[in-house]
């Protein structure tokens, strides 16, 4: 092992030790300074929004030149509105009740024990995420106010943007009075301190990937350490034939053009056949306007020359681009055993006008995230009211679906007795 790498490695550890030490003094933490530090961090982005953005504008220089896409770039790009959404994120964060502390469910014994079960923090949560450096916003807010430390490790492409969005939540920090290891930032782009992190299972509960799918896999072979995660997000809209044709058409067009590079974007289009002539070609205008590539089966290429033919491996891509595969299939039945087969369990959706056919479709998908009548795109903490998300989690173990305040919350036994021994 050379001297860099043990460097490397004694960094890390100091810094897991600190973001213990913090973590235990934030889950003692009042939530008025919890708030009061996000308000303080929110006000700081605003007034250092030109740094943020120039930060910024080096990352995404630099993501240009080495040929980045242009669906990575629009997650790395930080505009005005976006860092004005940062700062406001934090805000609604702080207006959220604290988790911390909530009695879940409290009894008394035959024997006078009186049992409650309270909400506590996790503890320290590690944070590893590439592209977007909006996630060291929202991640940060969403530890600090559940009572949790948080160790960023943002992706090499938006190092700069990270460092910048970390600068200001220290800010509100340390005007609150809290441990200013609450939130750290891993100082280095060496994809080791990755690895270090993942065996850190002495100082780190919890460990958050959001990125790519060889992230997340790495991430999940390597860490020693309880994961949050969704592999992928191949996500299907299923227009069934009790659905409104116009609204067919604009939750379709949303739920694949809204943002492409989001981890909600549907990928897999499905139609009842009995919907194909009077649904699809509609749709078909629509994404194929917007600039879509449509790749389908034989059903739907007969419909439009423009459908390019869709390979079986269609079925199974997240694409995170605009190309979207359609497929007609024969009812419900079908569109659920298609999305069983194919789907990542993380967003789908079913648009109609039948009641009956919502209710099977809600109860039949076992995805984390099942919606009637709505854009896929609504899987996002934020549209959930959560005021940010850390991630969307497609596990069954502690937390799925968006990752928000209460996720990121276990619990303890606190027993009241009177002098009770058991016999």
């Amino acid at each position: 092992m050379t001297a860099d790498t043990l460097s490397l490695e004694d960094t890390m550890r100091r810094l897991g030790l600190r973001a213990r030490a913090a973590a235990d003094a934030l889950a003692q933490a009042p939530t008025e300074a919890k708030n009061r530090a996000l308000t303080e961090a929110a006000r700081e982005i605003r007034a250092q929004a030109a740094e943020i953005a120039a930060a910024n504008a080096a990352d995404v220089a630099d993501a240009t030149a080495k040929g980045v896409s242009g669906a990575l770039l629009d997650r790395l790009t930080l505009d005005a509105a976006r860092i004005e959404a940062m700062a406001a994120g934090l805000e609604a964060v702080a207006a959220l009740p604290d988790p911390v502390g909530r009695s879940l469910a409290r009894w008394s014994r035959p024997n006078g024990l009186d049992i409650e079960r309270v909400a506590v923090p996790l503890g320290v949560i590690g944070i590893i995420f590439e592209s977007r450096p909006n996630v060291a916003a929202d991640a940060g807010a969403l530890c600090l106010k559940s009572g949790n430390a948080a160790i960023l490790r943002g992706g090499s492409e938006s190092h700069r943007s990270v460092r910048a969005i970390h600068r200001a939540l220290a800010v509100g920090i340390k005007a609150a009075g809290l441990p200013e290891d609450a939130i750290q930032a891993i100082p280095t782009t060496d994809r080791a301190a990755v690895g270090i992190l993942l065996t850190m299972d002495d100082t780190v509960d919890v460990i958050v990937p959001r990125g790519g799918k060889g992230l997340i896999e790495r991430v999940s072979r390597e860490s020693r350490i309880p994961v949050f995660k969704h592999l992928d997000g191949i996500n299907h809209t299923y227009i069934h034939s009790g659905a409104d044709a116009a609204m067919a058409r604009a939750v379709t067009l949303n739920a694949k053009m809204r943002r492409t590079g989001v981890c909600g974007a549907t990928e897999t289009v499905l139609v009842d056949r009995a919907a194909l002539g009077s649904h699809l070609p509609g749709v078909l205008d629509a994404l194929i306007g917007a600039g879509c590539a449509v790749r389908g089966d034989a059903e739907v290429r007969a419909l439009d020359p423009r459908v390019a033919p869709a390979s079986d491996a269609d079925w199974d891509t997240e694409y995170l681009d605009a190309i979207v595969s359609v497929k007609a299939v024969a009812g419900l039945d079908e569109a659920v055993a298609h999305i069983a087969a194919h789907g990542s369990h993380h967003t789908d959706a079913i648009v109609t006008g039948d009641a009956a056919a919502a209710e099977a479709f809600l109860n039949a998908v076992d995805s984390a995230i099942v919606l009637v009548n709505a854009s896929t795109q609504f899987a996002d903490g934020g549209e959930f009211g959560m005021g940010a998300e850390i991630g969307i989690s497609t596990g069954r173990f502690h937390a799925r679906g968006p990752v928000g305040l209460e996720q990121l919350t276990s619990y303890k036994y606190k027993v009241r007795g009177t002098g009770q021994t058991r016999p």
